[in-house]
């Protein structure tokens, strides 16, 4: 398919080139901010400003709902709002330009990643996670400040009140865990350490559940734009829009309970391992300190309690154990841990034993 029938598809109509001294000045300043905001990634100003300056930028017609500025990897191209002012484009153009420096590409001028998606013959993994990673960091080079907002009936604090917000605030929990730094240099530099560190500290099997999480939760927003956009096309209610109001209501229930079920995911994977590890009194303040600072970076729904079941819960919990610590009762304390393994391990041999029966034992006689 051609770049214009990609365009046309999408519902993007150019109407104007931006021109060279325009394009290299977005690409000089963008550059300068990138490089101030992220000193340790090894980014060179210049080079990443030759690199921008090669782009090409046009003004278009896009459809209601789609974000205001596009980037397009099989021509290198960003295509701008036409609704957009001239000196604001620089603004809108840092998401674009990071999906540009996170492109990799193979040898057929194939996408096969950027940033923290990863592009497979049959599917796409991570778009979600990295659609709000690139977010964050452009809101945060633009200096965007922290603003509460509702959605879905979900209510947070974010500094992307605009785009992408109920992925950005999921993104910015795993952030807190993991720390910000590792995060943004994985989503810049396209490579899995962030998602190395991540299930390092919950497990593999988790981190693929929230990523595939945030991505049904993108994947649900843009059919209820396109669902949207489909209504403002009929002149007279009948039962096709009817319908299509049922299934957008179905769809923004479903963001609700995903944002929510993914929300308790990450608490609770990663809580419940830290707990684990705490061995000394150190340990249970630290670990205090950071399951208490959580609660202001989720998001409440009206009738939520998870949150503040689990910190009760491990509080009281936290309480014995440092008890436990602070009477020298250290082996104690790590036969609960070893306990709780052991259990597990028993129940995994034992379900191994129902279905295999004893065949394992004539293994070893041969």
């Amino acid at each position: 398919m051609s770049i214009e029938a990609d365009l046309r598809k999408d519902g993007i109509e150019v109407i104007e080139t931006l021109d060279t001294l325009k394009i290299n000045s977005i690409a000089r300043n963008i550059a300068q901010k990138i490089c101030e905001s992220f000193p340790n990634y090894g980014f060179s100003q210049n080079e990443l400003f030759i690199r921008l300056s090669r782009l090409n930028m046009y003004k278009a017609k896009m459809p209601e709902g789609m974000a205001e500025a596009n980037y397009f990897y099989k021509n290198t191209s960003i295509y701008f709002n036409e609704h957009i002012a001239n000196e604001d484009l620089e603004e809108f153009a840092i998401h674009e330009c990071i999906h540009y420096i996170q492109e990799v590409k193979d040898k057929r001028n194939y996408l096969i990643r950027m940033g923290l998606c990863d592009y497979t013959e049959f599917k796409i993994y991570g778009l979600g996670l990295n659609e709000a990673a690139v977010q964050l960091i452009s809101s945060k080079i633009n200096g965007i400040p922290k603003e509460y907002v509702k959605y879905f009936g979900i209510s947070f604090e974010t500094i992307s009140p605009s785009y992408y917000p109920l992925e950005c605030c999921l993104v910015n929990q795993l952030a807190y865990i993991t720390g910000e730094d590792i995060l943004f240099e994985s989503t810049l530099k396209s490579n899995n350490n962030f998602k190395i560190a991540f299930s390092k500290l919950t497990s593999p099997k988790t981190f693929m559940a929230i990523q595939n999480s945030i991505d049904e939760i993108l994947y649900h927003e843009e059919d209820i734009i396109k669902l949207n956009n489909k209504i403002s096309q009929i002149d007279n209610r009948n039962k096709k829009v009817d319908g299509m109001i049922e299934k957008i209501d179905e769809l923004k229930r479903e963001i609700t309970l995903t944002f929510l079920r993914t929300q308790n995911l990450i608490i609770s994977s990663y809580f419940d391992a830290a707990f684990d590890k705490i061995i000394d009194l150190e340990g249970v303040e630290k670990y205090r300190q950071k399951l208490y600072s959580f609660k202001d970076l989720i998001g409440y729904t009206e009738g939520y309690t998870f949150f503040n079941d689990y910190y009760v819960s491990k509080m009281e919990q936290l309480e014995h154990k440092y008890n436990l610590l602070e009477n020298g009762e250290f082996e104690t304390a790590l036969k609960i841990i070893t306990k709780r393994e052991s259990l597990f391990i028993r129940a995994i041999k034992t379900l191994k034993k129902l279905i295999f029966g004893n065949s394992a034992e004539k293994e070893k006689n041969y």
